[in-house]
């Protein structure tokens, strides 16, 4: 194996979505899994959660030393936020930075401060690809708070648009989901695109971290450089799935720190 670019640091940051739950409907198990993770991206009540989901999951997060992130969305709660909706640029920007306030509000109550924002689902995967989308998100997190670091995957559009707003932004790469030879995640649609076998999902992660690259769908390799990997409290076994990837990282002499920490 290659050496890696990260070993001069060896570190990583190790994110997953939380405060999905909804009222009376629990999606994740965010208890077991915040042990493991370093920065918690959660819900701001708009894909999912709610007033009372959020400000438990903030209190979960402070309680484990886990950063705490805005995870914005499409107002989507039937489709979790996973099915594109026709937004202009301006309503986009209106949306992101309706939901940082509110996370951001209710950390500040509680004695705490954001350290990054992820857009979810359909919202993440349209800024990837598309300039004006990413441009509206970074100028939203950019108006809520400058310094806030904005999450994007490897190699897309929306680290472009954060540098270019003034922002700090964050590589991403994702633990429990293929990837298509351009670098793009595969989507959800295709039978074995979500990977929920611990031993694999482990491999796949440290051969990000220590050698930069990731396997696709089609066989070849994917140059990768990542400053935080993503594990989804939804996928299944999400907790057996964090613990192991951790353990895994830290075996490998890897530290695992918030992006945000110095």
């Amino acid at each position: 194996m290659r050496r890696s670019v990260y070993h001069e640091a060896v570190r990583i940051d190790l994110n997953c979505d939380m405060g999905e739950s909804f009222g009376a409907y629990t999606i994740g198990n965010d208890v077991a899994v915040m042990p493991s993770i370093t920065s918690a991206n959660i819900a701001c009540g708009v894909h999912a959660g709610d007033p009372s989901v959020l400000r438990r999951t903030i209190r979960l997060a402070m309680a484990n030393d886990v950063a705490i992130g805005a995870h914005p969305g499409f107002p989507d709660l039937v489709g979790f936020g996973r099915r594109e909706m026709n937004a202009t640029p301006a309503e986009v920007e209106d949306l992101v930075l309706y939901q940082v306030g509110a996370v951001a509000g209710v950390a500040a109550a509680e004695g705490a401060r954001l350290q990054h924002v992820k857009p979810h689902g359909a919202l993440y995967n349209l800024a990837v690809r598309d300039a004006a989308t990413s441009a509206a998100i970074a100028r939203a997190v950019a108006a809520a708070d400058r310094s806030l670091i904005l999450f994007g995957l490897a190699g897309s559009e929306m680290l472009e648009a954060g540098r270019a707003a003034g922002l700090r932004v964050a590589a991403e790469a994702f633990a429990d989901r293929a990837y298509e030879p351009d670098g793009s995640l595969a989507s959800r649609r295709k039978t074995g695109t979500v990977i929920d076998d611990p031993d694999r999902v482990v491999a796949r992660v440290l051969r990000m971290v220590t050698d930069g690259t990731v396997e696709a769908t089609d066989g070849s390799t994917v140059a990768i450089a990542a400053e935080t990997v993503c594990v989804h409290g939804d996928t299944q076994g999400a907790e057996q799935l964090a613990a192991k990837i951790r353990a895994g990282l830290e075996q490998a002499g890897v530290a695992l720190r918030p992006v945000g920490a110095e």
